[in-house]
């Protein structure tokens, strides 16, 4: 591909606008600066401008350490979204596969491909996902068997299916659920007389927050945290 048609598609510029990007001599192909359109890249190609790296045109993969405060939509009239957070072009494109409440933190995907992220979300595929949990009250000894069960949330027809509960101390616990019904996590402990104090989210089926994340980071998934959303 030609390196200014790479700029139009990478950032959404016009080719004009790819022509002054590049006579500015702020684009370099491979840590060597570039001035003429005619250069060719490759999806092995490093091109960067103004000394950050542009992704070659495609499906975009991200994982985003939320913050508390910060919403799961493009838009909201109170807090702030979280796409702000992300220093990306064509942002419009981009959606949320599997939200997180204002009050949580933790591992959020954003992507532009709509088969990917249906598979994280649909309640078919009942992909797993696993919580850091701080409670107001103690838990009780017959918390791990309850949520193993299933638990019967207000205004549900079925119990939910069954749910690990990991103890970690008498009020913070680890747990991992099978599906993403409305305040899911908390309500299944409200239904057990317990209130939410704060809640993490640490992974998505096989993705795992990455730990060397800040709150408000993100990067890029890998091939293979991508392809394991297939399996």
């Amino acid at each position: 591909m030609r390196l200014d048609k790479f700029l139009c598609d990478a950032l959404g510029a016009t080719r004009k606008e790819a022509t002054k990007l590049l006579k500015s001599g702020e684009v370099s192909v491979d840590g060597i600066v570039q001035k003429s359109g005619a250069v060719k890249v490759t999806d092995k190609s490093c091109v960067e401008w103004q000394d950050r790296e542009i992704a070659m045109p495609g499906p975009r993969y991200i994982m985003l350490y939320k913050p508390e405060g910060f919403v799961c939509s493009h838009e909201d009239g109170f807090n702030h979204t979280a796409f702000v957070l992300l220093d990306e072009v064509k942002m419009e494109e981009l959606h949320f596969a599997g939200r997180l409440d204002v009050d949580t933190t933790g591992l959020v995907l954003i992507t532009d491909d709509g088969k990917w992220s249906h598979r994280i979300t649909s309640p078919k595929h009942k992909c797993e996902k696993t919580y850091y949990v701080w409670l107001a009250d103690p838990v009780n000894d017959d918390y791990a068997e309850r949520f193993k069960q299933g638990i019967e949330l207000r205004n549900e027809r079925e119990a939910t299916l069954p749910a690990e509960l990991d103890i970690i101390t008498e009020k913070e616990v680890r747990l991992t659920i099978h599906e993403g019904k409305y305040h899911q996590v908390k309500r299944m402990f409200a239904a057990l007389g317990n209130k939410v104090e704060a809640l993490h989210r640490e992974r998505i089926g096989d993705i795992i927050l990455d730990e060397e994340l800040e709150p408000g980071e993100y990067r890029y998934l890998t091939e293979e945290e991508i392809a394991s959303v297939w399996k």
